[in-house]
């Protein structure tokens, strides 16, 4: 499912408008990219909670060569589902 497919079924759903439900859509995503962006973590209940994550400086190998290689401490997004999203998964 892209974006456009989870619009149509928010839309189908909820009897609002796609346009409406993208606006809500693109807002939501945008919200949780700059809340994260802050080193904020935002928690949806029975969902899960997407925050950053400090990676640290480590040294990495050169597949061609197997020089070692400096990698640089990195902040990457993570997402952690909560326990109702990992229970309908299974």
């Amino acid at each position: 499912m892209n974006k456009a497919d989870l619009i149509d079924q928010v839309a189908s759903r909820t009897g609002q408008t796609k346009v409406a439900v993208a606006a809500a859509v693109e807002a939501t995503m945008a919200t949780i990219v700059e809340t994260v962006a802050r080193a904020e973590a935002v928690t949806l209940s029975g969902f899960g909670t997407f925050e950053s994550k400090k990676r640290r400086a480590r040294t990495g190998r050169n597949p061609r060569t197997g020089d070692a290689v400096p990698i640089p401490p990195k902040t990457i997004p993570v997402f952690r589902p909560g326990n109702a999203f990992k229970d309908a998964v299974e």
